[in-house]
């Protein structure tokens, strides 16, 4: 455990009548030893492909936990980035069932404790929102297959439309990307209705930009929990989240008990 804001801790009273949940899903939800939902999307499609993602990845990923860069500019990167990863999965003709079958052979595992987590929450009717800029088709069908997919669950990701024959046609709207995730403007009128009720909100993340998934100007009413991948930015985790989990503490056990207290969900 590296920093936790104890004031603001103390200040909200977190109860899970009041809360609702945001979290991201790769290296979040999923351990830190997991291959991403880009990575898992395209296991099927043969070793060429893999080469090719594998140094597009290469090239991008330092780019998108460099925190020096300007913003602005880092967002080209993660465009351009986003966009070639889209192009080689039709250039490769990725399909339905690929996914699906890619789904069964991969390491894609829980972070300890969060599929209880994801459970507790639904039974406490507690909204929950998965934001990811990974792949939603892989989220979704990794909740379903682990039978941890609930009404009370909202999924805001990058999903791919297939034709009738399960042909990747395109990825559905808005391009979500590290540096714009955000609930605002993503969720039904039912769901955003649903968190409108709530006082306050609790957000996980393993990315100092993770915090942008909720408005700006709602962040001191949510508690921020950032995953720590390395000590290299411990720094800047504190300066940016309200609690920092290590590697070696980073479980949605002690997410709960730090968070909900005394009040078990």
């Amino acid at each position: 455990m590296q920093y936790i804001n104890t004031n603001k801790l103390e200040k909200l009273e977190i109860k899970k009548e009041n809360t609702y949940i945001i979290l991201d899903f790769d290296k979040t939800i999923t351990s830190f030893e997991s291959k991403d939902s880009w990575a898992v999307c395209g296991l099927q499609l043969g070793e060429e492909f893999n080469e090719e993602a594998d140094k597009i990845y290469e090239y991008y990923a330092p780019i998108e936990i460099d925190y020096t860069i300007d913003e602005k500019e880092k967002e080209k990167y993660i465009v351009e980035w986003y966009s070639k990863s889209i192009n080689t999965y039709y250039e490769y003709n990725l399909t339905k069932e690929d996914i699906e079958k890619s789904i069964k052979q991969s390491n894609l595992t829980f972070r300890k404790g969060a599929k209880e987590f994801i459970k507790k929450a639904n039974n406490c009717k507690i909204p929950l929102i998965i934001l990811s800029a990974g792949i939603g088709n892989v989220i979704k069908e990794f909740l379903k297959k682990n039978e941890c997919y609930f009404e009370n669950m909202y999924i805001i990701s990058n999903f791919i439309k297939f034709d009738e024959k399960g042909n990747m046609k395109k990825f559905d709207d808005k391009m979500i990307h590290t540096l714009n995730k955000s609930m605002e403007g993503h969720l039904s009128k039912e769901f955003e209705e649903k968190i409108k009720q709530k006082q306050h909100g609790i957000l996980v993340g393993d990315l100092i930009d993770d915090t942008k998934m909720v408005p700006k100007e709602k962040l001191n009413e949510v508690i921020t929990i950032g995953l720590l991948p390395n000590e290299i930015n411990l720094d800047i985790y504190n300066k940016n989240f309200d609690i920092v989990l290590d590697k070696e503490d980073a479980t949605f056990q002690n997410i709960e008990k730090l968070v909900f207290k005394n009040v078990s969900i």
